[in-house]
């Protein structure tokens, strides 16, 4: 787009791109004036522009010191687009990198000035749904400005209740809101969630996207006072408050919270010391409202899943299919931010191969995948002689967490997704690296092959899944098809369509080869967090948060029927490999294994004490190999007939 006009505007560069919204520095045909063009992810039928004006305006309204200013609004060949202030500034992400802990008195200073920008919005009847570092912008006199209200246009509009259901970004968001119910005090969470990082230098909730889900529900955060002894009870207090499960327990709204962490700070003599070492510092990026779209520095930036895709799940693979891992549930160390010595441990940026056998269980995190050696050996150092566990490679180029793997159909190399943004592509028989794919803005959180070896697909945090050359890495295209994060991918059997889910509970099918659409499945109700295609490719079977697995037609996504014996949450869902039995796993601490063609169970399996987050059969299928998270924290293997 750069180059063409939109309104009055000349698109001079491009600023940042995101799964809602790409935005672009824009020049005034008349003035001169410089001004971000926040251009939507969106089209809006003629009947329905009416009404997104009038909720533009609703944005254009909110006139604050702390919040960025629309200047204007159109539609584009049925697109819409903001005009908002520009920014040059950049962001507090970019000031403060992951890791970084901030002085309070910094914090106090940031948490008011969003503070009363988030009650300003409140108090109009606006949730911003997406509070984070990397919205908070840093205008020409230093103040802090709250943007990214582009969500809180899309998902405000009735007429599109396909973007309402769980727009936002999962390290920051609320538990109500995870479930498709925001409000004023989700945005309360996420705040908190951000003090939180900036006093610890860690995120307290860490893993996989269905993993943080399910720990943003159900897990206490860790304590602050343990990772900072010299923290006072009342703040750690404070922070925990704003915090809560349950919305009504939280401050009575984002001010007051506000109010009582400065009137804490005034208390205390205690900081957090300022921990940014320079060797981590970004460069100043100038953004109105999404980092700019440039190759990732060597330091990390910020989330989820690896699948078969599921985010914590892996499907079970041929030999001729590719392998599926997902991320790992563990609490962050001071090893995941610091430079600790090789010899104390295996950092999750460090990836490792050894000697398994020939149909061998593996995890990668909290995942579960089985993999067989192929009908070609795969030439590795010993391979045939070494013992159980003999250590081949260990590849330690990323400079952040690994949160998924994935071999190659021919077993020849590996690509690895990590959190700082790219994936890399290396020799399985030495760790050699072949090349970094750079595509992506933010964390990597899936990577899959496609069955016929030559393409690769990947999502990330920046809310696109991306599919390119797995030779050179040059990209094939970019999918942008979805209204909300894509949380679950996979490829058909013949590596011509691929399906992936998203938080808004929808599942689209969609042309690998250039990416046009083939139809989107709605009959989920909440995120669907596993997808899998049945061996023949005929049919799939999508796991979801509303507690059911629903089997349909993969060529026009007609239901065959709707599975419902759990009860909660499914997190995994795998085909057995002849195509007549299906294994899910669930919040509830079981994996029903059943009958794909009617959904008559055959068994459950009750060896968990907590949810199951992965499930995958033995090539063979006489076998189960099942993953659950912590406290349990097992894989355990099973009779599966």
């Amino acid at each position: 787009r750069v180059g063409t006009q939109i309104g009055n505007y000349r698109l001079l560069r491009l600023l940042g791109e995101g799964g809602f919204a790409e935005v672009y520095l824009g020049e005034h045909s008349y003035l001169g004036t410089h001004a971000a063009i926040k251009i939507l992810h969106t089209r809006v039928a003629q009947g329905d522009i009416a009404q997104f004006q009038q909720e533009a305006r609703l944005l254009a309204n909110l006139i604050h010191p702390h919040i960025v200013r629309v200047l204007d609004f159109g539609v584009a060949d049925h697109t819409p687009y903001l005009v908002m202030d520009y920014a040059p500034g950049g962001t507090l992400r970019t000031r403060h990198p992951k890791g970084a802990r901030l002085p309070l008195p910094t914090i106090v200073e940031y948490v008011k000035q969003i503070a009363q920008a988030l009650q300003y919005a409140h108090d109009q009847k606006l949730i911003h749904r997406d509070v984070k570092p990397e919205n908070m912008l840093i205008g020409r006199n230093g103040e802090i400005l709250l943007s990214d209200f582009g969500i809180a246009l899309i998902a405000h509009s009735s007429r599109y209740q396909s973007t309402k259901d769980m727009a936002g970004t999962i390290t920051y968001m609320a538990p109500e809101q995870i479930e498709a119910h925001p409000r004023p005090a989700s945005d309360q969470y996420s705040l908190g969630i951000a003090v939180y990082e900036w006093l610890s230098g860690n995120h307290p909730f860490q893993g996989s996207f269905t993993e943080i889900a399910i720990k943003h529900s159900f897990t206490p955060p860790p304590s602050l006072i343990e990772q900072l002894p010299s923290l006072s009870p009342a703040l750690e207090q404070i922070v925990f408050t704003a915090l809560a499960k349950d919305p009504k327990a939280r401050f009575a709204n984002v001010q007051a919270f506000a109010t009582a962490l400065e009137q804490a700070s005034l208390s205390t003599e205690t900081e957090p010391h300022s921990s940014q070492p320079p060797s981590e510092a970004l460069p100043p990026i100038q953004s109105a409202i999404i980092p700019p779209n440039q190759p990732p520095p060597s330091h990390s930036e910020e989330l989820v899943p690896p699948i078969q895709l599921a985010s914590s799940s892996i499907i079970h693979t041929s030999p001729n299919q590719p392998m599926l891992p997902t991320s790992k549930l563990q609490p962050a160390t001071s090893s995941e931010s610091g430079h600790e010595p090789a010899e104390r441990g295996i950092s999750r940026r460090t990836l490792i191969l050894t000697a398994a056998g020939t149909a061998t269980a593996g995890i990668i995190g909290a995942g579960v995948f089985w993999f067989t050696r192929p009908s070609q050996p795969i030439r590795l150092p010993q391979s045939t002689r070494s013992p159980q566990g003999t250590l081949f490679v260990t590849y330690r180029e990323h400079t952040d967490e690994v949160h998924s793997v994935a071999w190659s159909p021919h077993g020849k190399r590996i690509a690895s997704g990590s959190w700082d943004s790219t994936v890399q592509v290396w020799n399985a028989s030495d760790g050699g690296q072949v090349f970094i794919y750079r595509g992506h803005s933010a964390q990597v959180n899936l990577v899959a092959w496609s069955p016929d070896d030559k393409r690769i697909a990947s999502q990330s945090e920046d809310e696109t899944v991306q599919v390119w050359n797995a030779n050179d890495g040059s990209q094939v295209f970019i999918y942008k098809g979805h209204t909300a994060p894509a949380s679950s991918v996979a490829w058909s059997p013949n590596g011509q369509r691929v399906a992936s889910g998203s938080t808004n509970g929808a599942v689209q099918v969609w042309n690998a080869n250039d990416g046009s659409q083939a139809f989107t499945y709605q009959a989920h109700t909440a995120s669907v967090w596993s997808v899998a295609w049945s061996p023949d490719g005929k049919r799939i079977a999508s796991g979801s948060y509303d507690h059911t697995v629903r089997v349909w037609n993969a060529n026009d996504g007609s239901q065959a029927f709707t599975y419902k014996g759990h009860a909660d949450h499914v997190s995994s869902v795998a085909w057995s490999p002849n195509g007549q039995r299906i294994a899910s796993g669930s919040g509830d601490s079981t994996v029903q294994v059943w009958n794909a063609n009617d959904g008559s169970q055959a068994f459950t399996y009750k060896g968990h004490t907590v949810w199951v987050c992965s499930v995958a059969w033995s090539p063979d299928g006489q076998r189960i190999a099942s993953g659950s998270a912590s406290p349990d924290k097992t894989v355990q293997v099973w009779q599966a007939v």
